[in-house]
């Protein structure tokens, strides 16, 4: 077990060996590597652990295209495939279900050149779809099959069924990461209080609650509240570091079997759930009035999802969700220690792949607390989302 080194807490501060700002899915990995591992450890959630971005609806783990494969491309298979046993594991030790399979995914090919490009796709994904004995598919089909779920008239061309994709319900990955930690050893959790301050160059935190936080090490996983801190501690002081985008998505209920296929065509994305639900998401918003209301947007969505699957024409809509994102500036996820400040580590800006990547991205944040190599795709480092925000400057 490993202690921090700090001194006794006085009163209104405490001493800490890892700080984790942010309860959201990229925290609570976090927070599971360091109780793992055996690191004293805050993490500390402005709401309840789980209820921002992460507490959405649509689920989906799609893998990259299975061409012009590249360390990136690798590195989201790694993670795809071992998510699979992380998942296991926690809902083995917590008795709790996240709603993870690997259902795979349709996509339509409504136009013939479409179908040139897909079988070119299927032999990539030969060649790179595989890890030991496991091999995963890309398959170019005429029809998407009898299970009556995807109307073949939109794919004029055939159809694709990828074996590789899977879905997992994000509240329910969530739930089973909290259960997790609270009965951690070595993690205390902090919920409705935010962190105001961080301070890299003391090492303290100052909380909404008049707590003061020492910490060895900090991470900022706050999802697009961690923009701020980050560009806090850079400069210059213009530096912008991400955005929040703005995502809107309906839960539906749909008498479907929950092991058919994900759809995805022009952006949609069509995902069946446990207990006869059917999410459909989601919007990607840069400008927005309202950050968490829903509008027409989704309404389109929703109608754009019964043309594709007609048995939703008539479905409920159980729940309307609306939701902010991290994305960063470079896009790719944001990881690592400041250059300036090597306690501060960022570990945010997953966008749209976080459920698929988080697991690994917070191991590799937790290895470069103890001083080891991250091994991550060099576009994934805050060194290099720094250098290109200062190109932007």
């Amino acid at each position: 077990m490993k202690k921090a080194d700090s001194p006794s807490p006085s009163a209104g501060q405490s001493s800490v060996g890892l700080l984790i700002v942010g309860g959201g899915i990229m925290g609570l990995w976090a927070a599971v590597e360091a109780e793992q591992r055996g690191i004293d450890t805050v993490l500390v959630e402005a709401g309840t652990l789980g209820s921002g971005a992460s507490g959405g609806l649509l689920g989906a783990l799609m893998p990259y295209m299975p061409d012009k494969w590249d360390q990136k491309k690798q590195f989201q298979l790694d993670s795809l495939l071992a998510l699979e046993s992380r998942i296991a594991a926690l809902e083995a030790a917590t008795g709790l279900s996240s709603g993870y399979r690997r259902s795979g995914r349709y996509m339509p090919l409504p136009k013939p050149h479409l179908r040139t490009i897909a079988l070119r796709h299927e032999q990539d994904a030969l060649a790179n779809w595989k890890q030991g004995d496991r091999r995963f598919f890309w398959h170019v089909r005429d029809t998407p099959g009898e299970d009556g779920w995807l109307d073949p008239a939109i794919g004029a061309a055939g159809v694709v069924l990828d074996t590789l994709a899977a879905r997992v319900s994000p509240r329910g990955l969530c739930a089973v990461l909290a259960a997790f930690l609270r009965s951690a050893r070595h993690v205390r959790i902090v919920e409705n209080v935010a962190v105001d301050q961080i301070d890299p160059q003391a090492g303290k935190a100052s909380l909404s609650n008049d707590e003061d936080i020492k910490f060895g090490h900090c991470i900022v996983s706050a999802g697009h509240q961690s923009f701020p801190f980050l560009q806090a501690a850079s400069a210059p002081a213009d530096l912008r570091l991400g955005w929040p985008v703005k995502g809107q998505s309906a839960l539906l209920k749909a008498d479907v079997d929950p092991a058919l296929p994900v759809i995805f065509l022009g952006g949609i994305y069509i995902v069946p759930h446990e207990h006869g639900t059917v999410a459909i998401g989601s919007t990607s918003e840069e400008q927005f009035a309202h950050a968490f209301s829903t509008d027409q947007q989704l309404d389109t969505l929703i109608a754009r999802a019964a043309e594709l699957v007609p048995s939703l024409r008539d479905a409920p809509v159980l729940e309307r969700w609306a939701g902010l994102r991290p994305k960063a500036v470079d896009r790719d996820p944001m990881v690592g220690p400041h250059p300036d400040h090597p306690r501060l580590l960022a570990l945010t800006g997953g966008f749209k792949v976080s459920f698929g990547l988080a697991h690994h991205l917070a191991a590799a944040a937790l290895r470069a607390v103890e001083g080891e190599a991250m091994d991550l795709p060099p576009g994934f480092t805050l060194d290099s989302h720094l250098a290109v925000a200062a190109s932007k400057t």
